[in-house]
């Protein structure tokens, strides 16, 4: 029992923690930083004011995580984040396919708690920052309702991925609210602020189900109830729920931090407004039997404070593809704004205008350039607001997130401040850092002198020759423009042969189609065309290059519309090599070709994209295509690269067994091995609504062997799912040769491996 007399005052209980990093805010680019830090040994505090990680991703809120890959919608192959959050994603695709936002909280929580490293507060919220002077934080203040608790939080760095971006606030740094004019960065896709506003709004969504008999709804006396008229319920769908709902949007007109409540209850008048339309309009029968599962209780929010850093990136940065000599991270969703007046408003409810493909972010836009230890991550990263139209988007925020996690390790190992990382002479220990944990930092190589292969003599049993890709009893209608993307060499002169089967007696045009540039994948320059008459029935055609490409690089051998016209396809998947459609994917605002106004500043071009059940056209290609050598796996890529480099190396399709072999002149010492596996970087593995077909990707090699000079067996790998597998030995091991052993993942699948490292 407790019992305690008449105090004039009592405070609440007080915990002071000291660590390395501060992270706060615990949204994917909050999870991902402190991993990061955590994993190279810097003691870590997140901070995160809800009960569960994750942020808008959450169960809270259960927006789909997307990136560069933007629902496969856009030229940006291979362009799914690397690192660690691929690794979140590929463990949520095989615990979670169907999608359940729920499971994914428990793999975020999972994946913060087995870091012995990380300190989690979780309902606890930041309200106080304590400077030591005015350029620098030495704590934070919080408080935990649930447990009545307040926290000081002390360290020599802090990392604000709250969002609204409290502590950099707090601190006095320099932010941005709002759109810039046209004219300070030269941004012709500025919006006209008075009409379609300086901000994004919330969205709030909900979930249905059938309850299997009629289901009646009163609607709550502060719905709206002119539902009708709103310029947007034509976008509604029967069935359509969670983030399919993201038009469901309100705020920007209003201050999208201090009246976020306010909102809020304008967005749960819209919502059950409109299932209230839905149920007693009359005019969704089929929604008698539907009942209302789920209403979120917090808004997700797109977009508040942005904060300054030594860098603001902006639209030309996404548009013409800049690279810095700083660059760590890259985006590549579409510069994608909202108006401002949301579900109210009488314009599109959005204008998303793509880039040819991925852009870099500099170091510089991830810390603060007024306090000298605050790192940014997340949405209020330092971006122009057009900018941060692309740079908002989640994936993009935790690829980011993991640049800070890193760089706060090399500062403190080094008594650097984060500027002082961001000099010429530094930032290549950040970038070679990240490119060793698969961040794949656009159109940079960072040679590794500490990685024994880079030593080593690569033998292999075989390495894939492609001048066949095998037909399988399938055919494809060519329905639209359809292509095989190649990793060609340049100065050779290709012959194509297909197999087309014809309907009726008809005419069909094949092209060789490139791009322009070597930094995307969009084929905006054409090589060759060639019309060939084809008679009713079976066919073997053969389109003969005789301009060869100015050097390597991809390029699409085109087969153009016909009805009338199949392709013979194939069951054989190959790294770096897919099938593509010139197709229209609304929910990206992909209509098959971007054509934009002329006056803002945004390229016009076509969109070729993949499905997602990959597959291959059957083809045979003179000369074979040699770039599959096992000496790609001393590369810095662990992905196909536009300048025609597959970076891999793939065995022989049928060789079930391939042995790779690490050969050094005399014994070296080994610590650690890491092995970057296809991961296919395609797929966009969205986190939660949608559903993937399995929980494994195909090309991910699921079994291996490693063994030693004498044929000691050193390590067994069964049933991976990951890209990266990372090996650490119990001991050190001295020797003059691995062999790595590897089962071919599928029949028609050969054994690729991007890269192999090996450590002292």
């Amino acid at each position: 029992m407790i019992k305690k007399g008449f105090e004039s005052r009592r405070n609440n209980k007080e915990i002071e923690l000291q660590a390395d990093l501060v992270v706060v805010g615990g949204g994917l680019a909050g999870v991902c930083a402190t991993i990061v830090a955590a994993r190279d040994g810097l003691k870590v505090v997140l901070v995160q004011d809800r009960p569960v990680l994750g942020g808008n991703a959450s169960s809270e809120v259960r927006l789909w995580a997307l990136g560069a890959t933007s629902h496969m919608g856009n030229n940006n192959r291979w362009s799914r984040e690397g690192g660690l959050i691929s690794e979140i994603l590929l463990d949520n695709l095989k615990r979670n396919k169907d999608g359940n936002p729920l499971i994914f909280d428990t793999i975020l929580l999972e994946k913060v708690y087995q870091e012995e490293n990380v300190t989690l507060l979780l309902n606890t919220a930041v309200y106080e920052v304590i400077k030591v002077n005015k350029n620098r934080v030495g704590a934070v203040g919080a408080f935990n309702s649930q447990n009545s608790t307040s926290y000081r939080l002390r360290a020599p760095f802090f990392c604000d991925a709250s969002g609204d971006g409290i502590v950099g606030y707090q601190a006095g740094a320099s932010f941005r609210m709002g759109a810039e004019t046209m004219e300070e960065f030269d941004e012709l896709f500025a919006p006209n602020i008075e009409d379609y506003g300086n901000l994004l709004g919330h969205s709030l969504y909900f979930y249905t189900k059938d309850a299997g008999k009629p289901i009646k709804y009163v609607a709550p006396a502060f719905a709206i109830d002119n539902v009708a008229e709103l310029p947007r319920i034509k976008n509604y769908q029967l069935n359509e729920h969670g983030c399919k709902l993201w038009w469901v949007e309100y705020g920007g007109r209003l201050d999208t931090v201090h009246q976020s409540e306010v909102i809020k209850f304008e967005l749960w008048k819209v919502v059950y407004g409109i299932w209230d339309y839905v149920k007693n309009s009359g005019k969704y029968p089929e929604a008698e039997n539907l009942t209302l599962e789920w209403v979120g209780t917090i808004p997700g929010k797109r977009e508040s404070r942005r904060f300054e850093g030594d860098f603001m990136l902006s639209q030309k940065d996404i548009v013409e593809q800049r690279d810095y000599y700083d660059r760590v991270a890259f985006g590549g969703w579409a510069v994608d704004l909202h108006p401002a007046d949301g579900v109210y408003s009488k314009h599109n409810s959005c204008t998303q205008w793509h880039s040819k493909g991925v852009y870099s972010i500099p170091y510089r836009c991830y810390y603060s350039k007024d306090i000298d230890n605050l790192f940014l991550a997340g949405r209020i990263i330092s971006a122009s607001h057009v900018a941060f139209g692309s740079s908002r988007v989640m994936l993009t925020c935790a690829h980011g997130a993991q640049v800070v996690g890193k760089a706060t390790k090399i500062c403190r190992d080094n008594g650097f401040l984060p500027k002082d990382l961001a000099k010429k002479d530094k930032i290549s220990q950040l970038q070679l850092a990240l490119n060793r944990d698969g961040q794949s930092i656009p159109r940079l190589d960072t040679p590794d002198k500490l990685d024994l292969v880079q030593s080593a003599t690569v033998f292999s049993s075989s390495q894939l020759e492609l001048s066949k890709i095998k037909g399988s009893d399938e055919w494809l209608q060519l329905s639209v423009n359809t292509a095989e993307l190649l990793p060609l060499n340049g100065n050779k002169k290709y012959n194509f042969g297909v197999m087309l089967k014809a309907s009726e007696n008809t005419v069909i045009t094949l092209k060789l189609k490139t791009s322009l540039e070597c930094t995307h994948y969009t084929p905006n320059v054409e090589i060759a065309s060639q019309e060939f008459t084809l008679t009713k029935g079976i066919q073997k055609i053969n389109l003969p290059i005789q301009k060869p490409l100015d050097e390597d690089r991809y390029a699409y051998v085109c087969f153009m519309k016909n009805d009338k016209v199949q392709v013979r396809m194939s069951n054989e998947l190959y790294a770096g090599v897919t099938t593509v459609f010139q197709k229209i994917n609304k929910a990206v605002s992909n209509n098959g070709v971007q054509i934009p106004p002329e006056d803002i500043g945004v390229d016009s071009f076509e969109f070729w994209t993949p499905e997602r059940n990959h597959r291959s056209i059957a083809m045979e290609i003179t000369p074979t295509i040699d770039k599959f050598s096992n000496e790609n796996i001393k590369s810095g890529n662990v992905r196909p690269t536009p300048d025609g480099n597959v970076n891999c190396w793939s065995a022989g399709i049928d060789d079930n067994n391939p042995i790779l072999v690490t050969k050094w002149n005399e014994k070296v010492k080994i610590r650690r091995l890491k092995l970057f596996f296809d991961a296919d970087y395609d797929n966009p593995l969205e986190s939660t609504l949608m559903t993937h077909p399995k929980d494994v990707i195909e090309p991910v090699v699921r079994d291996y062997e490693i063994f030693d000079n004498s044929g000691n067996l050193i390590f067994k790998m069964k049933n991976n799912h990951q890209a990266i597998n990372e090996i650490e030995l119990k001991y050190p091991l001295f020797t003059s040769k691995l062999s790595f052993v590897f089962k071919k993942p599928r029949e028609n699948v050969p054994v690729s491996v991007f890269k192999i490292s090996i450590y002292s």
